[in-house]
């Protein structure tokens, strides 16, 4: 089976019997934001903490 379909089968087996579709709708959209994140951070795809408090600061 796909990874990505087995993923989504446990996130929704996860999820409280009374859930909605907006429910499994975020909680798709926070999984996928997630694994994006964790992919470029892997890359060195970030940031310090310091530039990023530059860079709102000087805006």
């Amino acid at each position: 089976m796909n990874i990505i379909k087995d993923d989504a089968k446990k996130l929704i087996d996860k999820l409280p019997d009374n859930v909605t579709w907006d429910d499994i709708m975020y909680e798709f959209y926070v999984k996928k934001k997630i694994t994006a994140a964790m992919q470029a951070a892997k890359e060195g795809r970030v940031v310090s903490h310091e530039k990023a408090k530059k860079r709102l600061l000087s805006k």
